[in-house]
């Protein structure tokens, strides 16, 4: 072959090879400015305005305009804050790949989610049902709503989408006999008074919790760790979905640490004062119980839900079941250790059992997902199951 042979063949468009995913040169990282962190901007203000303030503040509530202000404010800056986290741990999951990367976004989440729920039991009057509120919202959120929204929105792009099975089945095997043992068992124990558990039984409970998740995660991420990884395609959509989750920033693994710490500290040095309105309005505007644990759920999950729902409109539907079914397992693994530990050192109750309308729900969002997970393939149908089922949770908060 000549000269001006191999260049006509290298000139040819349809035969010139796209770039794959490797070998997308990394761009130089941009400079730190305050434009780009302006959410922890606002959230170190808000901390400073509260830590002058707030007690005065939050400490008549009674007019509603005012404690509407109060909870909107707070609770969006702690969703600033989270959504801040995310996306830096998001750009970690990039770096670190699956599934290592998705458990640094589940664990950054949980992390908010119990410190949320520990400093909202902790505060005043305290909650004593608010971690089996937070478990149960968490599951019927993740595993109902986002689930179902994400396998909706793949399933009308692309028709049907795949994923590997045996992730998604080792993710259930353990979320199914925490969930059941967490939230129906203390109904039917017969050693303590109500849905609650003896302390022998709550110790246990606690480290086998703790025991479940650090096998399962062994298993995640050293002896199995392809069971949360798919083989790449060579679909052209799937390859633009993967460049669009990586994002425009492009910054080492230390400086994505660290700022994922500092904006983590808003969230902590928050959560005790948001705590107020949340406690006040369960206990004196008389709302249900149970909205205490969704409003928790909600800040901490929307970010990730969004996450999950962008990976699955780039055909990563994988990374939308790592996250969606990490974020329960995580939830429901550490949260009963840490409710049950407020339980020891505080000598409050805390009620773990759910009632029996809840207590149906959960059943059936544990069966209906068990069903949806028994096939590598997912459409539409699943999708509009799962958000049926979560509507009906919504509705069963307001009236039962």
């Amino acid at each position: 072959m000549n000269v001006e042979q191999r260049k006509h063949r290298t000139d040819r468009p349809d035969e010139a090879r796209e770039p794959s995913e490797d070998t997308i040169a990394p761009q130089a990282p941009a400079p730190f400015t305050l434009r780009r962190e302006w959410s922890l901007v606002t959230s170190l203000i808000t901390i400073a305005v509260f830590t002058f303030f707030g007690p005065s503040w939050l400490a008549d509530l009674t007019n509603h305009l005012w404690f509407a202000l109060m909870l909107a404010w707070l609770f969006a800056v702690i969703l600033l804050s989270a959504f801040a986290v995310v996306r830096h741990a998001e750009h970690l999951a990039m770096k670190l790949g699956e599934p290592g990367g998705t458990l640094v976004l589940t664990l950054a989440v949980t992390g908010i989610e119990v410190m949320m729920i520990s400093a909202v039991m902790l505060s005043g009057k305290g909650n004593a049902s608010l971690g089996r509120d937070a478990m149960f919202a968490v599951i019927m959120i993740a595993l109902n709503g986002m689930v179902g929204f994400s396998l909706l929105l793949g399933g009308l792009r692309y028709h049907e989408q795949t994923y590997n099975l045996r992730g998604a089945n080792a993710f259930l095997a353990v979320i199914v006999p925490l969930t059941v043992l967490g939230l129906v068992l203390p109904n039917f124990t017969v050693s303590s008074p109500g849905p609650t558990l003896s302390r022998l039984q709550a110790a246990f409970l606690a480290l086998m919790s703790m025991a479940l998740y650090g096998v399962f995660l062994a298993i995640q991420n050293s002896r199995h760790r392809d069971y949360f990884v798919v083989q790449r395609s060579g679909d052209a959509t799937e390859r633009a979905g993967r460049r669009g989750l990586v994002g425009d920033e492009w910054r080492s693994v230390a400086y994505h640490t660290l700022l994922l710490v500092v904006n983590l500290l808003p969230v902590v040095l928050l959560s005790k004062q948001i705590a107020a309105p949340i406690n006040y309005a369960i206990h004196e505007m008389h709302a249900p119980a149970a909205l205490g644990g969704l409003l928790v759920s909600v800040l901490v999950l929307s970010p990730e839900s969004l996450g999950a729902a962008r990976a699955a409109l780039a055909n990563q539907l994988q990374r939308s079941v790592n996250l969606l079914l990490g974020s329960v397992l995580a939830s429901i693994s550490l949260t009963i250790p840490a409710v049950l530990g407020i339980g020891f050192m505080t000598s409050r109750t805390i009620v773990l059992g759910l009632d029996a309308v809840d207590m149906t729900l959960l059943l059936l969002t544990l069966g209906v997902s068990t069903l949806t997970f028994a096939s590598a393939r997912t459409n539409v149908l699943q999708g509009a199951v799962h958000l049926l089922l979560f509507l009906a949770y919504l509705m069963l908060i307001f009236e039962k």
